[in-house]
């Protein structure tokens, strides 16, 4: 049996944890630079606010009722998920951390007598211990789990927030409720293809005529899906892997035209890139610089360029990755030209301790002491105060931000202070 745990509204409750008056009040979480809604409480949702609608389209609707608004803070959330899925692990060790709010988990080998029950558990200690409410599915396959936990999520009168889908009449019911466009790994594009087959749900989607259709569009992809919805389970836990690239991208609170404001910028992405490198204990060999013109701005049709170099060694110092990253932006940027964004990608990455070293060139073995007491230090303060001295020491991200919370669990400045009479 599988379960699938996701955190309702997890940006707004997260937000909420530290700010409980807003318990029960619409709440909205925007994207970076204070763009695009990307979390909405319930209450927000009923007012009829969209997901991704952009705030200035909506911020009359978002004054008139009082809707409170916050910058997104991803150094909370991304803390309050490590800790929410700490106290998933409490219930099996068998565990799959799918994105920063939902999680799947696997009990085969373990005695549950009543998995309803469990999962009350599990949502009752994620509220008691986080102040962070969760939905629970449990189904025999990952994909059915899916469904599971949308039913628990929207239906939590019924359910209780834990709803098990252990028999072959609420598998059918599940499917034949959910739509095409809401199935595990359908997107908008297939979505339009699956509706001009006539699939407009996912009991749809199991049927032996659209078998065929389905190979063909979706190949072994959607075999495993349609063998998972019909309750056979193909697809197991993954286990916890390297990243095959590391990208760091970020679009501008305003614009950039001059070549050392993107120098900063660039070189700072790609510290942290060699940042990330080190902390998997990995090396790469290519370096990829991208940068976006304002396409409302220029009159060609293009507006994203890309340059990219190969090491002649495998490296994650951030000052051998920063110093070929300028070297190329030197001979793509144009000097004028208005650009939004930019971004740093490291690829072609080896395990640290696999790599080759080279016979007639090779890193300066004093960038590996200075990478550890930068490493060192930042770990210890959660701050970045050792840096290049091409990078900006006050701001890491340029972004848009006015409606930010504190770090309330990262940054010790920002700890809550409790005063005792």
């Amino acid at each position: 049996m599988y379960a699938l745990v996701d955190c309702n509204n997890f940006y707004v409750s997260c937000e909420r944890v530290f700010q409980p008056q807003l318990n029960g009040k619409p709440v909205v979480v925007l994207s970076n630079n204070d763009g695009c809604i990307i979390s909405r409480s319930d209450e927000a949702k009923a007012l009829g606010i969209a997901m991704g609608a952009p705030e200035f389209q909506m911020r009359q609707v978002l004054k008139q009722h009082q809707v409170t608004v916050f910058s997104s803070n991803y150094a909370l959330y991304g803390d309050i998920s490590s800790r929410v899925m700490a106290v998933l692990g409490q219930f099996t060790p068998n565990i799959e951390v799918y994105s920063i709010d939902e999680a799947f988990l696997n009990f085969d080998g373990i005695n549950i007598p009543d998995y309803q029950q469990y999962g009350l558990e599990m949502k009752r200690r994620t509220l008691k211990w986080l102040s962070i409410p969760v939905s629970v599915g449990f189904a025999p396959t990952k994909a059915l789990a899916k469904v599971a936990n949308k039913i628990a999520r929207k239906f939590p009168k019924e359910t209780l927030g834990s709803y098990v889908m252990d028999t072959e009449e609420k598998r059918i019911k599940g499917l034949k409720w959910t739509k095409i466009e809401d199935v595990w790994g359908i997107g908008f594009r297939l979505t339009k293809k699956m509706k001009g087959q006539n699939i407009h749900t996912a009991y749809d989607f199991t049927l032996p005529q659209h078998e065929q259709f389905i190979k063909k569009e979706m190949g072994v992809v959607g075999n495993r899906l349609r063998l998972e919805l019909l309750g056979q389970s193909v697809l197991e836990l993954e286990e916890p892997k390297d990243k095959k690239n590391i990208a760091v991208t970020r679009s501008f609170d305003g614009t950039i035209s001059t070549f050392d404001e993107m120098k900063e910028r660039v070189s700072t992405f790609a510290t942290v890139c060699a940042e990330k490198l080190r902390k998997q204990r990995s090396c790469c060999y290519g370096v990829i610089l991208y940068l976006r013109k304002d396409k409302h701005k220029i009159e060609r049709e293009r507006y994203n360029f890309y340059r990219m170099e190969t090491l002649p060694f495998a490296s994650n110092s951030s000052i051998t990755i920063s110093n070929l990253a300028v070297k190329m932006l030197k001979e793509l940027f144009e000097e004028g030209e208005i650009y939004k964004k930019a971004g740093i990608i490291v690829t072609q990455i080896i395990p640290q301790d696999q790599k080759q070293f080279h016979l007639f060139e090779e890193e300066n073995p004093k960038h590996q002491k200075i990478m550890e007491v930068m490493d060192a230090f930042h770990q210890k303060t959660g701050e970045r105060k050792i840096r290049l001295g091409n990078q900006d020491l006050q701001r890491t991200w340029k972004m848009r931000q006015h409606l930010l919370s504190p770090k309330y669990t990262t940054d010790i400045r920002d700890v809550f202070k409790v005063n005792c009479h």
